[in-house]
C-alpha cells in the first residue's frame, strides 16, 4: 500500500492498545496515512477501565508539535485527549505556528469505562478557545451534552446541539449516537449548510473500546487523503463499523475493535 498522506495525531496513550494514540496510528496506518504523535498524557487502563493518567509536561507537548511538523508537515491534525487548561494553551499556541487548516477534534473526556479524563477548567476553555481552530468536532452523547449543557435524548436534540456547538465557531460537527439504546446508531453530521444522518445497524457487543478515537482519526486520514468532509464521514463510519463487527474478542472488558479489517493480505503473506 502507498502512503496517501500525512497526519499528526495529538492525543493521549493507552497501555491497553485499544484507544488513544495507539488506536490511532493503527487506524492511520491501515487506511494509507503516515501518522506522526505528540502525547498528550499516558494512561495507566485495561479494558476494565483506568488507573491513572500521567501527564506530559505542556512544553514538551508544544515541543512534540513543533519539532515534528517543521521536519514533515502534515496534511491534516487529529486532536484527542487534552486533559488541561496548561495543555489547551500550548496546543493552541503551536497550532497558530505550524497554520495546518484541517484539524479535527474528538473531544475526549469521558473514558468507556466511565472515568472522566478532562477538568472542569480545561472543558471551558476549549469551548471558549480550541473548538473555532476545529474544522470538523466528533462529540459521543455525553461530551455533546457537557459542551451545550443541552440533554440529549432524540435525534432531534442532537440536531440542536449541533447548533449550539456551532456558536462556537466550529465549522462542521458530527454527533456520535452510540450511546442511545436503538436497534439503529444514528451519527448526526451538521454543517450551516446542510444536515446528514447516517443510520448503522446496532453491531451487539461489549468491545467496543476506542471506536470514538477510531472514528475521527479515520475521517482525518480520509480527508488529508482529498475526500470532502462529509464523504470522510461517511466512510470513516463504515470502517469502525466493520472493526466492531470483526473484533477480535480481546479483555475480559470492554475490549478493542480490529483496526486491521482494512487490510487484505496478499497470498504470499499466508
Amino acid at each position: 500500500m502507498k502512503i496517501k498522506s500525512k497526519i499528526l495525531i495529538i492525543a493521549g496513550s493507552d497501555s491497553s492498545g485499544g484507544a488513544g494514540i495507539q488506536a490511532d496510528i493503527k487506524t492511520a496506518t491501515c487506511l494509507g496515512s503516515f501518522a506522526m504523535t505528540a502525547i498528550t498524557a499516558v494512561t495507566v487502563q485495561n479494558t476494565n477501565g483506568v488507573k491513572s493518567v500521567i501527564p506530559i509536561p505542556a512544553n514538551e507537548i508544544y515541543n512534540q508539535i513543533i519539532h515534528t511538523a517543521k521536519d514533515i508537515k502534515p496534511d491534516a491534525i487529529k486532536i484527542g485527549m487534552l486533559h488541561s487548561t496548561k495543555v489547551i494553551n500550548k496546543v493552541i499556541s503551536s497550532l497558530e505556528k505550524i497554520k495546518v487548516k484541517k484539524i479535527i477534534l474528538d473531544p475526549v473526556m469521558i473514558a468507556k469505562g466511565g472515568s472522566k479524563l478532562i477538568s472542569d477548567q480545561a472543558v471551558k476553555l476549549m469551548k471558549k478557545k480550541i473548538l473555532k481552530k476545529a474544522v470538523l468536532i466528533t462529540p459521543n452523547i455525553p461530551e455533546a451534552e457537557i459542551l451545550t449543557g443541552v440533554k440529549i435524548n432524540t435525534k432531534e436534540d442532537m440536531i440542536f446541539a449541533a447548533n449550539k456547538l456551532m456558536q462556537f465557531g466550529v465549522q462542521n460537527v458530527l454527533i456520535k449516537g452510540g450511546h442511545f439504546e436503538s436497534k439503529r446508531v444514528y451519527d448526526v453530521f451538521v454543517n450551516k449548510h446542510e444536515i446528514k444522518i447516517f443510520s448503522s445497524n446496532r453491531i451487539k457487543t461489549h468491545n467496543t473500546h476506542g471506536t470514538g478515537c477510531t472514528l475521527s482519526t479515520a475521517i482525518t486520514s480520509f480527508f488529508s487523503c482529498g475526500k470532502t468532509l462529509k464523504k470522510s464521514c461517511e466512510l470513516g463510519i463504515k470502517y469502525v463499523n466493520s472493526a466492531i463487527q470483526t473484533n477480535p474478542q480481546i479483555g475480559k472488558g470492554h475490549g478493542p475493535v480490529n483496526h486491521l479489517n482494512s487490510i487484505k493480505l496478499k497470498k504470499k503473506y499466508k
